[in-house]
């Protein structure tokens, strides 16, 4: 605790009708000394220790700023929401200049996405429209169509051998032509050289998918390795608006189905996210904040209204702090659309290939399950620890791309380092 002292106006003591003897002062500090010593039988400091809101702030400033110390480049914000059994606090830290974050302040929270994805595959699961153990073949429960058309079109690379599952798990060996390179872009991702083509341009999964046919593009056979797919997400969401679209006798999509089932106003605990799959439905509402690029030669981008349809069951979600809390935390504890159960199934590892991400979700120690997310200045994780009832949302509008990967690892690893010493300052176990 810091003990501070307060002094009281002198100007009545420099008035020439106040004139105090040698007696008097002794008197009067004896008396303020005997009085101090009396308050300290039964004053402790340990009753005034520091707010828990005040030791989360200055913990969450220490990261941005030894940040900022790393990059030397300024941070604009660093922002964690930590709710626990007993109470929820909000720390925005921001350099000279910048607005802090409330917990309704909207950002693009990218990959965080495909927790969502996965939730909306499991909850089909629970409701009998799919089974998440099927071959992409196979035929949708009740009907005669496969998950994926039997048409050339949709003929990718061991489609016949791969499951739902697996596409889930990143074990599929789906090649992703967003993250990586495709033959005949010049070096870039299919998506990144469509895009900056035409920015406007309406993506489709299939269209994404013709690229692994046309180059017969594949990282492994299914069920013997892990890589992490943006393009194998791409064809889950796909699955969500081509199951729904069958069960409903309407045409859907798959942000139709997150809006009625997981987090508009008919889902069991409503939330303000949102997953636009338009190429014109571009605009982050207000309060917002945007994305910053920061590129060698001391440039910089700014990320806000954008076209998200080529990231569709990936990435393509927006939302704000108060809102991922509490998906996370109420899904994780079996309180939400999924029941107790399938949460087990969405939190256990059945991937032998991989020990920490499971379906839609990953595991962090002394951070719980959650899911991480990165694209185009923004970074976000959000997670639930079932050992300490504590989760945690962190955003970060910040890639720093000026000394490359380094400088971008610094950024991601500091969400980290902020969610454990949130964590850390209110007495939990923090980074390991």
């Amino acid at each position: 605790m810091k003990l501070r002292f307060f002094t009281s106006p002198d100007g009545r003591q420099n008035s020439a009708s106040f004139i105090p003897n040698a007696l008097f002062v002794h008197v009067s500090l004896i008396g303020l000394i005997t009085g101090l010593l009396s308050a300290c039988s039964f004053i402790s400091l340990d009753d005034h220790p520091v707010p828990a809101s005040q030791r989360v702030q200055e913990a969450v400033d220490k990261v941005r700023i030894d940040l900022e110390k790393e990059l030397k480049n300024q941070v604009p914000s660093l922002n964690v929401l930590i709710q626990t059994p007993t109470e929820k606090i909000l720390a925005s830290s921001i350099s000279a200049g910048n607005t802090p974050l409330t917990e309704t302040t909207y950002f693009r929270f990218a990959s965080v996405t495909k927790n969502f994805t996965s939730t909306a595959i499991l909850n089909m699961y629970e409701d009998g429209w799919l089974d998440y153990k099927a071959k992409l073949t196979d035929l949708i429960p009740g009907t005669t169509m496969p998950y994926v058309p039997n048409t050339s079109a949709w003929a990718f690379p061991n489609k016949s051998q791969i499951t739902i599952e697996q596409l889930l798990q990143h074990s599929a060996g789906v090649y992703d032509v967003d993250n990586d390179p495709v033959p005949g872009f010049n070096g870039m991702s299919y998506t990144e050289a469509t895009q900056t083509a035409e920015p406007t341009h309406q993506f489709t999964t299939q269209e994404m998918v013709q690229q692994l046919i046309l180059h017969n593009l594949s990282y492994f056979s299914p069920g013997t390795g892990y890589h992490y797919s943006n393009t194998g997400y791409s064809i889950l969401g796909y699955l969500i608006e081509r199951i729904y679209s069958a069960k409903s006798g309407s045409a859907k999509t798959y942000g139709d189905y997150l809006r009625d089932y997981v987090v508009g106003s008919n889902a069991p605990v409503p939330v303000s996210i949102h997953f636009p799959v338009r190429a014109d439905d571009t605009v982050l509402p207000s309060p917002r904040v945007e994305g910053l690029e920061l590129l060698p030669g001391n440039q910089q981008k700014r990320y806000g209204d954008y076209n998200m349809s080529a990231q569709v069951g990936e990435g393509n979600g927006y939302g704000n702090l108060a809102s991922l809390n509490t998906y996370i935390r109420t899904l994780m504890k079996g309180q939400n659309v999924l029941t107790p159960e399938t949460v087990k199934i969405k939190q256990s590892d059945v991937s032998s290939a991989n020990s920490t991400y499971a379906l839609g979700s990953t595991f962090t120690k002394n951070l719980g399950y959650g899911h991480n997310g990165a694209r185009i200045g923004n970074l976000a994780l959000i997670a639930y620890d079932p050992l300490t009832d504590v989760s945690i949302v962190v955003y970060l509008p910040l890639w720093d791309v000026t000394n490359g990967m380094d400088s971008f690892l610094k950024c991601f690893n500091a969400l980290y380092d902020a969610a454990y010493a949130a964590r850390s300052a209110l007495g939990y176990p923090g980074k390991p």
